[in-house]
């Protein structure tokens, strides 16, 4: 029997749309060998949605992505919107659609394909097989504490305040969402936090290590954020899953991308309690190569992929994707980005074009 789901579709700006356009039939491609219907609802967000209505995200957008099963978004912004104040950035409108959809949990991850393994700036030994995935809470922490501001103090100095704070709840949750990922991995997870020094690094600490009953099949560690980083670059390979607060997550993920050598190539998610979540490549809209039929479709289809994986529990439909990938890499197919010598220059439809040939 035929599985349907309804996904909403955010091409937005720049290389956006023509991204989009690859993951689409890559998706409908898979879904046609696998039983699976997509049922696509597009609907406008970002800098175009600023030129034809005003906002960074329209009411009906936000409504839009409610009703559906999962967002498949591609890349938002532009040197177009960069002097709009504030409230009118395409960036708002991201912000606003976590927000709206309560999506509490980041999951990047940073995987090195064997392809590309000399692109990046570590040493191959040290590189080769790595395959994390950095499960960041998105919505506590120091970005949103109170109280926070620049303030007079009695002196009359300046003093700036931002507070790092965490409820057992907000924890809890984002700790069950990384004891899941790991359960689908390879069974370890590392606790990041500095809680020699900070009180609500211990109590993270504490919840985490409570929920660790729950879950007797995954290896639990910890470690300090300033250890943490430190290995990240020394061996990345001990590391399987990994899960941390919003700022420690903002730093470490990004170190993490930066292993596999192109952030052109890797995709996210953000995930809720319940709900849609969204899925979406790392990289930017690249307004300056937009409409050129340049742009690398990588990342884009490897977010429908876990589009598949964590949003839609079509594990099998991910793993057919990923590999479609792995082969057209194989076949020595690049993009600009990530050209090599000796290998095949094509465009992001003809990267497109040799997926679906790969699929089939």
């Amino acid at each position: 029997m035929t599985q349907s789901f309804r996904i909403t579709l955010l091409p937005g700006d720049g290389i956006g749309p023509e991204i989009m356009a690859v993951a689409v039939d890559v998706m409908n491609q898979v879904g046609s060998q696998l039983d699976l219907s997509f049922d696509f609802q597009e609907a406008l967000m970002g800098g175009v949605a600023i030129d034809e209505t005003g906002s960074p995200l329209p009411d009906a957008t936000l409504a839009t992505c409610k009703q559906s099963d999962a967002v498949l978004l591609a890349a938002i912004g532009g040197y177009k919107w960069d002097t709009l104040p504030r409230h009118q950035r395409p960036e708002t409108g991201l912000l606003g659609l976590r927000a709206g959809l309560e999506l509490f949990a980041n999951l990047r991850p940073a995987t090195i394909l064997p392809q590309l393994i000399d692109a990046s700036s570590l040493k191959r030994e040290v590189v080769e097989g790595v395959d994390i995935m950095v499960v960041r809470e998105l919505t506590g922490g120091i970005y949103f504490g109170e109280p926070k501001g620049i303030f007079q103090s009695e002196t009359g100095e300046k003093r700036g305040v931002s507070t790092m704070a965490y409820t057992e709840s907000e924890i809890d949750r984002i700790g069950r969402v990384a004891f899941e990922t790991a359960q689908k991995r390879q069974g370890r997870l590392c606790s990041v936090d500095k809680a020699n020094v900070l009180e609500v690094s211990q109590l993270w600490r504490d919840c985490i290590t409570a929920l660790a009953a729950d879950y007797p099949d995954v290896e639990l560690s910890h470690l300090y954020v300033d250890n943490a980083a430190m290995q990240l670059v020394r061996w990345p390979k001990q590391f399987d899953t990994i899960v941390t607060g919003n700022l420690f997550g903002d730093i470490l993920s990004d170190a993490a991308a930066m292993l596999t050598g192109s952030i052109g190539m890797l995709p996210s998610a953000s995930l809720g309690a319940a709900g849609p979540g969204v899925f979406e490549p790392v990289h930017g809209s690249a307004p300056d190569i937009a409409g050129q039929d340049q742009a690398n479709p990588l990342a884009q289809v490897l977010s429908a992929a876990m589009m598949l994986r964590y949003g839609l529990d079509q594990p099998e439909a991910a793993d057919k994707i990923e590999a479609a990938v792995s082969t057209v890499l194989d076949q020595g197919y690049r993009t600009g980005d990530i050209m090599a010598e000796g290998m095949t220059a094509v465009g992001c439809k003809a990267m497109g074009d040799a997926i679906l040939k790969a699929l089939a």
